[in-house]
């Protein structure tokens, strides 16, 4: 009999897939074999951590974000921007003042919107990331040029980017780099089934070779109708459905994914109790009408259920869309950071809140930045982005990273005002790994490309 090996590969993977879906939930036991199966010992895990990821889907346009703000440097911005440019009375209230004085006498300010990240950064817990982007190595302008080092697939594109943003490689990657943190904590945590968690849907960020993320909405963890409240009014229903759906089955398909929908019963019944007990408000409430602060509550409210939900390690992603802003940049862009600012501001307060804030930190990522010249009404495609890092063992207050020219054609520009990165992902990814309490010798695992790169910790935590 002839076997199609294509099947016979997809099959074997929809096992082990679904077996770690299945296994996850399980008690620590489980997780302990799991993380056997993987290519390291799990990481030691004391104390709790988490890592949240803020992504701003579409690519955001850095130049107005992080302004330039002495004379000079922005006066080469509003000659290159035009109708683009933030008037520079508009940006004296957000004008930063770091610890660490900039080479150059250079001074920027965040975007008048941004009220609520400038006061983070003045509280000495937010930092601003200057120039970071995907790369495979340290790249030098007359390199690239060249050709002669290799560069990220497929420059420029949002699909591609956001992959080797998230997963440090190219589109169609399964794992990402924080699912890979995931899997060498899944041993510290007696539900490993909340170890990874996404609050915005589905991200390859999170995906682990063992650890599986967790899809929880806004409003709390999704309830598989019908089987666990009463079906027609009837609980005879209801419990007929619940083992329809949740018992083992001869046929594999039917069994895994029985298996899966256990798992997912079992793991909302637990966020529910737990969600029940943790706080619904904090002092600094949150505006529920913008999306990206509602997604950063449930993650508050998550982390104030650490202890019901059995972790010491965990990693979050919440997003934000409508970045990609070829036209309309002025109309929507504001509005567009006023939720980031606002969002951030109060999840920064809740953590303080409840006392974790040195245990949590928060980073913005995105597909790309944009270019620094104008459209006409909005900006293109760009590489490398200014981006914030957040939490109480951030050394904040102050830049970190290398200055870009404020330029065209200048010595960090690919063209049109794209900035070369200074800084690469695999870097930051690196450098929030370790302080999550990965080992140097397990840091391959995370980032696979860390060993191009001599520098490996950016140093901005304590």
């Amino acid at each position: 009999m002839h076997i199609n090996p294509i099947k016979s590969l997809q099959r074997r993977e929809f096992l082990r897939r679904g077996s770690l879906l299945g296994l996850v939930g399980s008690a620590a036991p489980w997780a302990l074999t799991l993380s056997a199966i993987g290519e390291a010992a799990a990481a030691d895990a004391t104390g709790y951590k988490a890592l949240v990821c803020v992504f701003f889907s579409g690519g955001n346009d850095h130049g107005n974000t992080v302004v330039p703000y002495d004379q000079p440097s922005y006066d080469a911005y509003a000659a290159i921007r035009q109708t683009l440019a933030t008037p520079r009375d508009q940006l004296a209230a957000t004008a930063l003042t770091p610890s660490v004085a900039l080479d150059g006498g250079r001074q920027w300010a965040l975007a008048p919107t941004l009220t609520g990240a400038k006061r983070v950064f003045d509280a000495g817990r937010l930092a601003v990331l200057l120039n970071v982007g995907t790369l495979v190595q340290p790249t030098t302008l007359a390199q690239y040029k060249a050709k002669s080092v290799p560069l990220p697939p497929k420059l420029f594109s949002h699909n591609d980017q956001q992959s080797v943003w998230q997963a440090a490689m190219p589109e169609g990657a399964i794992t990402g780099w924080g699912g890979r943190i995931g899997d060498l904590f899944l041993s510290s945590n007696s539900s490993a089934t909340f170890t990874a968690i996404n609050v915005s849907g589905n991200a390859v960020f999170l995906s682990g070779q063992q650890a599986v993320q967790y899809q929880i909405s806004t409003g709390g963890a999704i309830r598989v109708n019908g089987a666990t409240s009463s079906l027609y009014g009837s609980q005879a229903c209801s419990n007929a459905l619940r083992s329809l759906i949740t018992s083992p089955r001869e046929h594999w398909m039917e069994h895994e994914l029985n298996r899966v929908t256990a798992r997912s019963i079992s793991a909302q019944s637990t966020v529910a109790s737990a969600l029940a007990a943790a706080p619904t408000n904090f002092t600094t409430p949150f505006d529920t009408t913008n999306p990206l602060a509602s997604q950063l509550l449930m993650v508050a409210r998550l982390i104030a259920s650490r202890g019901a939900l059995g972790v010491k390690r965990q990693v979050f992603f919440v997003s934000i869309g409508g970045f990609d802003l070829h036209d309309n940049l002025n109309a929507q862009h504001p509005a567009l950071l006023g939720r980031v600012g606002s969002a951030l501001d109060s999840f920064d307060a809740a953590m303080v809140e409840l006392g974790v804030a040195n245990d949590v930190t928060a980073f913005t990522a995105s597909d790309f930045g944009r270019t620094l010249s104008s459209n006409g009404d909005g900006s293109d495609h760009g590489w490398g982005a200014h981006h914030f890092v957040m939490g109480g063992a951030v050394r904040g207050g102050r830049f970190w990273g290398t200055q870009p020219e404020v330029s065209v054609n200048g010595t960090d520009d690919v063209g049109q005002g794209r900035l070369l990165p200074t800084t690469s992902v695999d870097q930051l990814a690196a450098t929030l790994a370790s302080w999550m309490g990965v080992s140097a010798s397990e840091l391959p695992l995370v980032v696979p490309q860390i060993g191009n790169y001599t520098t490996r910790d950016l140093g901005f935590f304590v």
